[in-house]
């Protein structure tokens, strides 16, 4: 089973924290603002050649619930300076126009992320066009949503080039949808790059790429993750068995724990101690298999059949619109001039 050939598998995701993980460690620097943490990652031309991503940077924004107020108005200022740095960053004047993207389909719900966020942005292009005065505080910033190839017939990059050779935005914000390889990062994480973005990637379904090397003005992308894939999902859980018995094994003269039901135990931060015997003696041959080797096993499992589903949280809609309305809010904050 050890020999499985890894090449034939990809990792559904978008997230630069993800590839990096299979790397060991890793420069990044990092901040936090109340209780939410922001990564940034410089990706170099030798550590690109190392994990196959991109030159640029790479920022990272971990939380754990946007649904409650306090958590929300926290995550906002976050998302705010996060944007306002990687701006500076790139030398992104005041006065530079923006053209914001929208990917994604409007009609599924874990991909319409991009459109509803544009729902929201304040639009001032039109007044410029108009010949009124433009408020000193306001850029001029347009949207557009481009919609999926499979409804318009049309490449993302194509209806963006059009746009851009008449309208000479002088960057681009493309806001998406991603894929993790990791439960606990979906809807929980979002990540800034100026290194663009491949629509659909993560679901291994690349479009051509949408960057400062193919459209000729800086790229900067926003995305959440909002799916994971079936063989995330139960490469995932065996790890947490691991860390279940492995909690429990440490914890079993624990007299206060016994007073804790099972299903009110928190583990997941518990590292896994369990050593090869016990690993084998609870999962059989399965246990003794590295991380990247359960997922090809199970995606080898799964795909023939049509299983490796790609799943998303049942409170996905509400998750989605309380995303899309920070995402929004984040970028009208940070694109006002200073």
């Amino acid at each position: 089973m050890s020999s499985i050939d890894l090449s034939k598998y990809r990792i559904r995701t978008d997230l630069i924290v993800e590839h990096l993980n299979n790397f060991g460690e890793y420069k990044k620097t990092e901040e936090l603002y109340k209780d939410i943490r922001i990564e940034t990652i410089n990706v170099d031309s030798d550590m690109s050649n190392t994990i196959s991503k991109k030159e640029g940077i790479y920022k990272t924004i971990y939380f754990e619930d946007v649904t409650d107020e306090v958590n929300f108005n926290n995550l906002l200022n976050a998302t705010i300076k996060a944007l306002k740095d990687l701006f500076n960053s790139i030398n992104i004047k005041d006065n530079a126009s923006v053209l914001i993207v929208g990917l994604g389909n409007r009609k599924a719900t874990p991909d319409a992320l991009g459109p509803l966020t544009i729902d929201s942005i304040k639009i001032t292009r039109q007044i410029v066009e108009l010949g009124l005065p433009l408020d000193s505080k306001y850029r001029v910033i347009s949207s557009i949503v481009p919609g999926v190839m499979g409804t318009t017939g049309i490449e993302t990059k194509e209806i963006i080039e059009g746009v851009i050779e008449k309208t000479k935005p002088d960057f681009l914000i493309v806001i998406d949808a991603l894929a993790a390889s990791s439960l606990e990062r979906i809807n929980k994480t979002i990540q800034l790059t100026d290194t663009g973005i491949h629509p659909g990637s993560g679901l291994l379904n690349n479009r051509y790429e949408i960057s400062k090397e193919t459209l000729g003005i800086p790229v900067i992308a926003i995305g959440i993750p909002t799916v994971v894939d079936a063989t995330t999902i139960v490469s995932n859980t065996i790890n947490y068995i691991f860390r279940h018995f492995s909690y429990e094994k440490e914890n079993i003269n624990n007299n206060k724990l016994k007073l804790v039901p099972p299903t009110s135990r928190n583990y997941k931060e518990h590292k896994n101690t369990l050593n090869e015997e016990e690993k084998e003696e609870v999962m059989g041959l399965i246990g003794n298999l590295e991380e990247d080797e359960v997922k090809a096993l199970i995606t080898e499992v799964l795909t023939p059949l049509g299983y490796n589903l790609l799943v998303t949280p049942k409170e996905v809609d509400f998750v989605i619109e309380r995303l899309s309305s920070l995402l929004s809010k984040a970028l009208n904050k940070s694109l006002e001039i200073n």
